[in-house]
């Protein structure tokens, strides 16, 4: 028998994963919180569809409301559960797939942010592993219907990251890895988290700005003084990092370095980092998507501002290290959030952090 798979958390990368898993032939459960997601993927398929070069495809799945899960109890438990929901509710979502694991069953946390240590503080960290989406473009963009915009990366860009905590090579990392291979290019990794971190300064540099203009990247980095703010919230998550002790990878396929000193004013670093930053925005389709932060702020659903920004700002401090630009946004992003302010570029242009 194959392993027996549980997605908690249909949304955009969850499903996106999920669907080419079952194209595959793979058993796979989807477990979702929102009904009409999971009545439209009953219904007519788990719908996949790309902005360019890859056909539409419609897969029939097993789809299950969260509050239907107890039924699992009288069926085979799960040997991976694939945690897919947001950040904050990552806890819960664990606790409450863990009963239904197999004894050698594991979750892997296919989700922003970094949640390892919460899922293995359910679990144990020796049921605990990672995998990074990295610029997947996705968007849960109606009930049963998600989107990417972009094709698939394939060589181009490894889109899937996927390590054991402890960073060595295991049998069933790369049973992940063969997994999340079905939907696009993947990398068994060694460095889960450098890995991490870097993904996580690649959502800071994106997401909250995103949520608290309005606008899309495209948008945000053909406007210059929000261009240069991208860089000084990546330079500070950077310094942050390498502070920690991760062995970071390229970030928005530039060397960090370069990233940290353009953020830090380097006038050779900043030349090279707006240079590729706006090849980035003006080749074909580059930029059109909405971060995922952007889409939630749209679609009224809370953010993971406190997981991402706030995030490291608070690893910072605990070492000594000041990030006002991450502080600021993460403090504007919250009161776009509750309602205080529109979503406006004018609150990150009037902070003058990087002038």
């Amino acid at each position: 028998m194959g392993n027996r798979i549980a997605i908690i958390g249909a949304g955009a990368v969850g499903g996106y994963a999920g669907a080419h898993m079952v194209q595959g032939g793979e058993d796979v459960t989807f477990v979702d919180m929102w009904p009409e997601n999971v009545e439209v993927m009953r219904a007519k398929g788990l719908r996949i569809s790309h902005l360019k070069d890859v056909p539409e495809f419609t897969v029939p799945v097993r789809a299950i409301h969260l509050t239907e899960l107890q039924h699992v109890s009288k069926e085979r438990p799960f040997d991976i559960a694939f945690i897919c929901t947001k950040s904050y509710d990552t806890a819960w979502a664990t606790m409450m797939v863990q009963q239904y694991l197999a004894p050698g069953g594991y979750c892997v946390s296919l989700q922003n942010c970094m949640n390892e240590e919460t899922i293995a503080g359910i679990v144990g960290w020796g049921r605990t592993l990672g995998a990074i989406a990295s610029s997947i473009t996705v968007d849960l963009c109606e009930p049963g219907h998600v989107r990417r915009a972009a094709g698939k990366s394939g060589a181009s860009h490894t889109v899937f990251r996927v390590g054991e905590v402890h960073g060595r090579i295991t049998e069933r990392a790369q049973e992940i890895g063969r997994l999340t291979a079905l939907a696009d290019s993947t990398q068994v990794t060694s460095n889960l988290w450098g890995e991490r971190w870097s993904k996580l300064v690649t959502n800071a540099m994106a997401n909250g700005l995103s949520a608290c203009t309005g606008l899309v990247s495209k948008e945000i980095l053909l406007n210059d003084t929000l261009r240069r703010f991208t860089a000084r919230v990546g330079s500070e998550a950077i310094r942050v990092g390498q502070a920690l002790g991760y062995t970071l990878e390229e970030i928005h396929h530039i060397d960090p370095e370069v990233i940290a000193r353009a953020g830090e004013g380097d006038a050779a670093a900043s030349r090279d980092y707006d240079e590729h930053r706006l090849a980035e925005a003006r080749k074909p389709g580059g930029g059109a998507h909405r971060p995922s932060m952007g889409q939630d702020m749209m679609k009224g659903r809370r953010t993971e501002i406190e997981f991402i920004n706030g995030f490291i700002v608070d690893k910072a401090k605990a070492i000594g290290m000041a990030t006002p630009a991450n502080a600021a946004l993460t403090d504007i992003v919250k009161r776009v959030e509750k309602g205080e302010i529109p979503a406006d570029p004018k609150h990150i242009i009037d902070l003058r952090l990087n002038s």
